[in-house]
């Protein structure tokens, strides 16, 4: 019966409800136009933490009530509703306190068990023997008390011995964290400090090289996009549907003529470098635009693409740049597009807001 009370108080204890919120928040993050929800791995590596801890702040049926920080960041990245964020706050610190409470009437749980085991040994003192009986003070420098002074009267080893044990033991498991995260700082230094010849490079240390468009009948998507966009920024009026037609050519190579270069028709190494313009906030739409269709197709979670250049825009092109070697500025230069145009996915279909703007096929088709 008690059992079963318990049971029923955890059903409506705040860890629950924070659960269920949190949970709630990421399921209607794809629900605004344009929006896409993320998938739980991309939502872990923003917020720092590994999936599977992740999945458990999110299942109402699990005991681990997400840290404060996690809420707050979890507020941001879903968008959730402005005036939620209180409430969850005050779920959040609810359900750490009724933790305690319950790991308290547990008898302290694991952490107290180990606590207690740790500590034991070392606080708690040997009982005291009556002087002149069996096991009490011995002479000094007699045999029983040489064996007293080593293992003490209760036969264990007294703390003093201890105490140096535990203490290299400490030494040497702070000295092989150390070594653990010197390395991988390392290759962290060492893939944010690699340049090749077109700038950003792959962890391998093989450069990038940009992508070649050229005009043909096929649905060329983000890419082609982007260069529609970022053709529009000049001054081109230029349908943005992803497909390369003798229009997105003509502008192509009239911009070409304008900036002295080989007048082909064709976007590759010596185009998109005088196409591509540093953008952060305050640029104009069209270069968000393009920059956004590129975040929200390398498969860290969606970026809404509305060309304005907002503060989870920035947070987005960051955490890009920290995960693929680039200097987290937080604005997209030249190497952050070559990157960007680079690690596109595969194509699979236009994005949902795009798909009324792709041209009709005939009857015939």
């Amino acid at each position: 019966m008690a059992q079963e009370r318990r049971g029923q108080d955890r059903e409506r204890g705040a860890g629950v409800q924070l659960a269920r919120l949190l949970r709630r928040w990421w399921e209607e993050a794809g629900s605004p136009p344009g929006g896409t929800r993320p998938t739980q791995q991309a939502l872990a590596a923003r917020l720092g933490v590994d999936q599977t801890t992740l999945s458990r702040y999110l299942n109402p049926k699990h005991l681990s009530a997400a840290p404060l920080r996690v809420v707050e960041a979890l507020h941001v990245q879903l968008r959730a509703p402005a005036e939620e964020l209180e409430q969850a706050r005050a779920l959040c610190r609810d359900a750490l306190r009724e933790n305690g409470r319950q790991r308290a009437a547990d008898g302290g749980g694991e952490h107290a068990a180990q606590a207690g085991a740790a500590v034991g040994p070392l606080e708690t003192p040997a009982p005291d023997a009556a002087p002149g009986k069996e096991g009490g003070d011995a002479t000094p420098g007699t045999a029983a008390a040489r064996d007293t002074d080593a293992r003490g009267t209760s036969g264990r080893p007294r703390s003093r011995w201890l105490r140096p044990v535990l203490a290299a033991a400490a030494v040497v498991l702070a000295f092989t964290a150390g070594v653990v995260v010197h390395e991988r700082l390392s290759a962290q230094d060492r893939r944010a400090t690699a340049d090749g010849a077109a700038g950003a490079v792959f962890a391998s240390e093989t450069p990038y090289e940009w992508p070649l468009l050229r005009m043909s009948e096929e649905d060329q998507f983000t890419r082609a996009r982007v260069l529609q966009y970022l053709l529009n920024a000049y001054g081109y009026k230029v349908r943005a549907d992803g497909f390369f037609r003798e229009d997105t050519r003509d502008a192509v190579m009239d911009f070409q003529r304008r900036k002295d270069l080989p007048v082909d028709g064709k976007v590759g190494k010596l185009t998109w470098p005088e196409l591509v313009r540093e953008v952060g906030p305050g640029s104009k739409p069209f270069e968000v635009r393009a920059v956004q269709e590129l975040l929200n197709n390398v498969g860290q979670g969606g970026t809404e693409v509305s060309g304005r250049f907002t503060a989870l825009t920035a947070e987005d092109v960051r955490f890009f740049q920290r995960t693929h070697g680039l200097s987290g500025t937080g604005r997209v230069d030249v190497d952050t597009w070559l990157a960007l145009l680079v690690k596109q996915l595969p194509p699979v279909k236009a994005p949902d807001y795009q798909r009324g703007t792709s041209p009709q096929r005939s009857a015939s088709e």
